[in-house]
């Protein structure tokens, strides 16, 4: 059996699937990483993967959600000071993006210092987006002989690389020159590439994959018979969004033989209210645990059953940090 974990980006979102990591870790003999052969994550989703793969327990990248989203997303002042700065900041929006991500940097260095992808404990994939050349960028553990160079990027690095979401964030520019922006540009929902990565890359047989695909929810409302420019542009990145997922989806249900030929796509997601979460609405991140909490309890005894028998075999890269 091969064990995949993806999660989807999402912004301050994605303390749901940290919570639900969280909680199903609560109940293992081991890290959860231990127990997933690739880890594949975008976005707010990248942060988490790599936390993992770095050795980093659920509940302190939880944590990392809890007491340092409100900073990132520079919403620490209460009243009517607060208010205040938050309608300048939208004001700001319309010109140029909206937060600074020196409070990210410092959270992010906080946690792993100078460490690099060739300190992952398991094999990664984390999106980015190359905006000049208008080109995938995907950062990859050395897990195939082909892959020399990632391994020697800092996770830091990396994970504001997968994070530059547009607007609200500047691209990244990494060790190397290159510019880089969030890879929910083209994989919010890694899950189609990781299975891709799985049988093109890796070589594993189709039968023995099982993915445990972590949603950062997935948003329900009304549709309009038309759309005006007006009524059209707010939705825009939403649909581009949900659709992207629904296809990386479908692209994973149809290489493993899910539901037809078996059971290997395992997804957890709610349905929430069209609008009711923002990407960086910090005030819902204790709403986001409750749901998140309750989900891990619902779905611990069939994810147990797959997932969390028995640890992965240790990932053994190809190359190390004293290579060349």
């Amino acid at each position: 059996m091969k064990r995949i974990l993806c999660i989807d980006g999402g912004g301050i979102k994605g303390v749901f699937p940290a919570a639900v990591l969280s909680k199903l870790e609560e109940n293992l003999d081991h890290p959860i990483t231990d127990y997933f052969d690739l880890i594949a994550g975008t976005s707010t989703g990248g942060i988490i993967a790599i936390g993992l793969a770095m050795g980093v327990p659920a509940s302190d990248i939880l944590k990392l959600y809890e007491e340092q989203g409100p900073e990132i997303f520079n919403q620490t002042r209460p009243g009517l000071t607060g208010w205040l700065q938050r309608k300048l900041q939208g004001i700001r929006w319309l010109f140029k993006h909206k937060y600074s991500s020196s409070p990210l940097k410092q959270a992010l260095e906080g946690v792993f210092a100078d460490k690099t992808l060739g300190d992952a404990k398991n094999r990664l994939l984390i999106p980015a987006w190359h905006s000049l050349n208008k080109e995938v960028y995907v950062f990859k553990t050395a897990h195939h002989e082909r892959l020399r160079n990632d391994y020697k990027e800092k996770v830091v690095d990396v994970a504001l690389a997968t994070a530059a979401a547009p607007t609200f964030f500047k691209q990244h520019k990494i060790a190397s020159g290159v510019s880089l922006v969030d890879g929910g540009i083209w994989a919010n929902n890694p899950t189609g590439f990781a299975v891709v990565e799985a049988l093109g890359v890796l070589g594993w047989k189709k039968e023995d994959i099982h993915v445990l695909s972590l949603s950062c929810l997935d948003e329900v409302g009304e549709s309009k018979k038309s759309y005006g420019v007006g009524s059209f542009a707010p939705k825009m990145a939403d649909w581009f969004i949900s659709g992207q997922s629904k296809g990386s989806l479908g692209i994973a249900h149809i290489l493993t033989g899910d539901p037809h030929e078996r059971k290997a796509i395992h997804r957890v997601t709610k349905h929430v209210p069209e609008g009711f979460y923002a990407l960086d609405n910090t005030a819902k991140i204790e709403n986001l645990k409750d749901r998140a909490f309750a989900e891990a309890r619902n779905k611990e005894p069939e994810l147990r059953e797959i997932f969390f028998k028995q640890p992965a075999e240790p990932f053994k890269p190809i190359y190390g940090a004293n290579d060349d």
